[in-house]
Parts: structure tokens; sequence; C-alpha cells
């Protein structure tokens, strides 16, 4: 019963987005509301402690709500300023099919920005990118999405598996495992990898098949399937690099070695044709494109502009700064990212409660440096006029407005359900009341499970990081009770959580309020299900053939 109510706001969430259409702004408040009712008469919280966790949340999500706006000044700067018009002529020039545009950049480019910065930030920043190539704002957000997959469990240089670790660490003491922390860390980050890449390699493939099916002419993966060859090399020039970088150097640089590394070879690749379907593939023109696949406001990414009147250089120079920033502040032996992460302003705790005191890191959260900081830098560099510069600043506003109310409740919601345990019956939290569950129920056939544990964690935290936090010591004491390989077992919690940003409510807000598609949340979310699902089994599949021919810890 208690494992029931407490998956229940999840459920309704699930059913009104995903079932009923309704949009996040609408459907997450009610979650939470019915969180807090069932937080108060089945574990019978305190009133303070509800609110106070869920103010805390909310709190938390505003630091979401700043890398957003971040995001999206940078792309209305760049619109404005003539940079994106530049930008898509350049990959124009690259290829004019949509398939390898949406492959170099949604899977490619993304993972650069995934491995540098991590939290939601590469779909915020592919997806306008896509849209200001011409793109449908609906098909931009949905492959955005499906292919911020793979480099997800070593985001923001390695975040994910230390999550995990934080918590991991006292189970290893308290087991009397075998292994150190630091060598179940290293297994861990080996056989994660190893795991994504098999599985990873095959998402470019999978992501254009979803694409040409939705948003085609015919509605055919047929047109998908046209690009195999080159989609699988595009998977073999992140996944190699990748899974090399994490077994020879641990967590931190995969994805963005990976994709350092794969980016170039991938825009040569295309430029000369090599494995490209001989036919490029396109959209239908915009005015044949149905109503939900238009962004529903007006934003600068979606504007006409004139002709591209900048250097292409000019043009990339925010990228190039952007990612000199992101390394220069994130690799902790640089020395930057101590300083940086200092400049916080810290909060008393609401309610006294030690559990909720909020640190604002105002300036280590990527929407202030590099996202807002390069948008200022681009106005004296790109020649920007006044007005300019105000209509850029007003539409972020304007969009981010409309993002705020489900980061909020969301976020809210995730943080009073994860501080449950603060009641008065020693109850477990209903997160871990929800996994205890799944587990008496699912028993041995736990590896098939596992990475949808983790899926469920990144769709209601909107991080594979928080979901780690919340599941991996779960997940270890699962392995002890069945048996099973903990290393293996945790993996699989790691990548669920990657997967499951495909589909995470928090995601899904932001991408779709950077394309303007604000309302289309649940048809992207029941969408981008069927890829989830699709990843989390190969995934299991692959594990339980590793648990036959190892013995691992």
């Amino acid at each position: 019963m208690l494992a029931f109510m407490a998956f229940l706001p999840i459920l309704v969430i699930i059913v009104l987005m995903a079932g009923m259409n309704w949009p996040a702004k609408k459907a997450v408040p009610v979650g939470w509301l019915l969180a807090a009712i069932i937080a108060l008469t089945f574990w019978k919280m305190d009133f303070t402690a509800v609110l106070g966790a869920s103010m805390f949340g909310a709190l938390k999500g505003f630091d979401v709500l700043v890398i957003i706006f971040g995001a999206i000044l940078l792309m209305n700067t760049l619109d404005e300023s003539g940079a994106m018009a530049t930008i898509k002529n350049g990959f124009m020039g690259v290829t004019k099919d949509r398939r390898i545009q949406a492959i170099i950049i949604g899977w490619m480019f993304g993972a650069f920005i995934e491995g540098a910065a991590g939290f939601g930030t590469p779909a915020a920043l592919a997806g306008p990118l896509l849209v200001g190539l011409g793109f449908p704002p609906l098909a931009a957000a949905m492959v955005a999405l499906i292919f911020n997959s793979t480099p997800v469990s070593f985001g923001c240089v390695g975040t994910p598996i230390f999550g995990a670790m934080g918590t991991l660490a006292g189970n290893l003491t308290t087991a009397g495992a075998p292994v150190s922390a630091e060598v179940f860390q290293l297994s861990l980050t080996k056989y994660v990898a190893l795991t994504h890449a098999v599985c990873g390699t095959f998402i470019p493939l999978l992501g254009v098949c979803f694409l040409t099916r939705f948003f085609g002419e015919e509605r055919s993966v047929k047109h998908g399937l046209a690009a195999a060859p080159f989609a699988v090399f595009a998977g073999l020039c992140l996944t190699v690099p990748y899974v090399a970088t994490a077994w020879l150097f641990g967590p931190e640089f995969p994805s963005l070695v990976g994709a350092l590394i794969g980016l170039p070879i991938l825009i040569i690749a295309a430029r000369s044709g090599f494995l490209a379907p001989s036919k490029p593939w396109d959209f239908v023109e915009s005015g044949k494109w149905e109503a939900n696949w238009k962004s529903v406001v007006e934003t600068a990414v979606t504007k006409e502009k004139e002709e591209a009147k900048m250097s292409m250089f000019m043009a990339w120079l925010p990228y190039v700064l952007i990612a000199l920033i992101l390394v220069l502040t994130r690799v902790p032996s640089l020395g930057i990212k101590g300083w940086i992460t200092k400049q916080t302003i810290t909060f008393p705790p609401i309610f006294g409660i030690a559990n909720f005191k909020y640190a604002f890191q105002y300036l280590y959260l990527p929407g202030t440096i590099p996202f807002v900081l390069v948008s200022l830098l681009m106005i004296p560099i790109h020649g920007m006029s006044g007005i300019q510069v105000t209509r850029a600043w007003k539409a972020t506003f304007k969009k981010c407005s409309g993002a705020a109310i489900a980061l909020l409740f969301g976020v809210g919601m995730t943080h009073l359900m994860l501080n449950s345990n603060m009641n008065p019956l020693h109850l477990d939290s209903m997160m871990v009341t929800m996994a205890k569950a799944a587990a008496g129920v699912f028993g041995a056939a736990w590896p098939l499970v596992s990475p949808f544990v983790g899926v469920l964690g990144a769709f209601i935290s909107g991080s594979n990081t928080v979901s780690n936090i919340l599941f991996s010591s779960f997940q270890f004491d699962v392995a002890t009770q069945l048996g099973l390989s903990h290393t293996l077992i945790n993996s699989l919690q790691v990548i669920g959580g990657a997967v499951g940003n495909m589909i995470c409510v928090n995601n899904v807000v932001a991408v779709c309020a950077t394309v303007g598609t604000i309302g289309a949340e649940g048809t992207i979310i029941r969408r981008n299900f069927f890829p989830c699902v699709i990843y989390g089994l190969a995934a299991a599949f692959f594990v339980l053939f590793l648990m036959g021919i190892t013995n691992l810890y």
C-alpha cells in the first residue's frame, strides 16, 4: 500500500502528460500537491518538513532555471547578431541531409557539451541550433533528447559516477567488500563505459529512424535505415575513444575526449560523403508542417533571418569560448574550479532544518559562466545594437517564464519524496519504499529491471547524478541479497539514469522552453519512451551476458 501511494504522484504526472497531453506546467503542480498530501497523511510528516523540503527543491530548481536562461539567452543573442545564419549556412555546407545534420549536432556536439557541463545543457543547446538550421522545433527537441543519453553517465567531467560513489563508499565499508572504493569506482567506470559503448553505438541510427518516422513525408523508418552506415560510423567515432578513455583514465573525460576526437572526424566524413546516403533527406516545406511541429510562440531562433554577413570563425567563436571556459572551470587540476565553486551565497536552513540548507553557486552554474558571460561578450564582439540586445533579453525572459512553474514544482516534489523519511513512524522515504517493493516483486529478474530504477530516478529528478544518489545504495543492497555482481548491477543504475534523460520532466521542459514548443512535453515523453526502453533492455541483456563470462564483485 505504501509503495503504491509513494508511486501515485509520479503515476498521475505520467498519465496527465503522456496520456492526456497536459502541459508540464499544469501536470507537475498536481503531482506535487498529491505528494504533499500523501506525505502528511500516510508518512505523517510535519507540515514544516513538507513545506521546507518543497521550498528547498524549488530553490534547487532555480539552479536549473539559471541554466535554461543562459542557454536561451545565448541562442537569442547569436540569432540577433547574425551568427546563427552563418552557422546554419555552414552546416548546410557540410551536408544538406537532415539526418546527418542531426547526428553531427545532436549526437557529437551534444556529447562534448555533456562531457563538459551536463545537467540538461546539451539538449538545451543542440535543440535550438537544429531549429536554426530549419528543423521543426518538435523534431529538434525529440532527437536532441534521444541523442543526449550515452554521454550522460560521464557528464560534467564524471559527476554522475562521483555521485554514485558518494553513497556506495559507505556500502563497501559496511559490507566488508574485498575491494576499496577507488578500485570499485574504476571498475564501475569501465563497465558503464563498455555497456554504453555497445548499446550507444546504435543510438544515432535509432535517433534518425525516429526522426524520419515521425517527421518524414512518408512517415517511415526506411529513410532512417538508409543512413545506417553513416549513423553507425558516427556512433563508433564517439564510443571507441569514449570507452578507451574510461578504461585508461577513469570517469572524468570519456564523453569530453570522445567528442573532441569524434567531431572533426565526423565533419570530414560528412563533407566528403563518406558512407553518406546517396540521396539527401529533408523535411517537407514548412508550410506543410503539422501544427504541433511548430513553436507555439515566436522565438528568435524560428524567425526568418537575412543572409549571413559574418565570418564562420566569428560565428563559432561563442562556442569556442564556451568550450574553453567549461574545460578551464570544470577540470580540478587547472585550479580554477576550486576557486569558482567557493563563490557561493549560502542561505540559512529553511525552518531551521539542517537538511534544507541551500547554497547558490552563482558562478559555477553553466547558466552564468559560460552562457551569460559569453552572451555579454558577444555584444561588442559581434557589434550588436541596443535594439538587438533588448530583443534578445526580452525574448529570453518571456520563454523562461513558461518553464519556471514546472521546474520549481517538479524539483520541489522530488526533494519532498527524497526527504519523506523525516517522519515519526520511522518509515523509509517514498523513493526507497518504491524501490524495495520493486525488488521484492522481480527477484532474480532484477538485472532486467535495474536500469529502469535509474530511469525512474532521472525521470522525476532530471539528473543522472541525483538518480545515482537516490538509488545506488539500494541497487548495491539488492545485488547483495540476490548474489549478483555489485559492479554490474550498479552499472545498470548509472546507465539507466543516463537513458532516463530522454524522458525526464526537467530536461523535456528545458528543451521545449528553448525551442518554443511549450505544451508539447507529453508528446515528447510518449515518443521518447520507446527508445528509452530499447536502450535500457539492450543494456540489461548485455550485462546479463557479462555476468555469465565474468566474476566481478
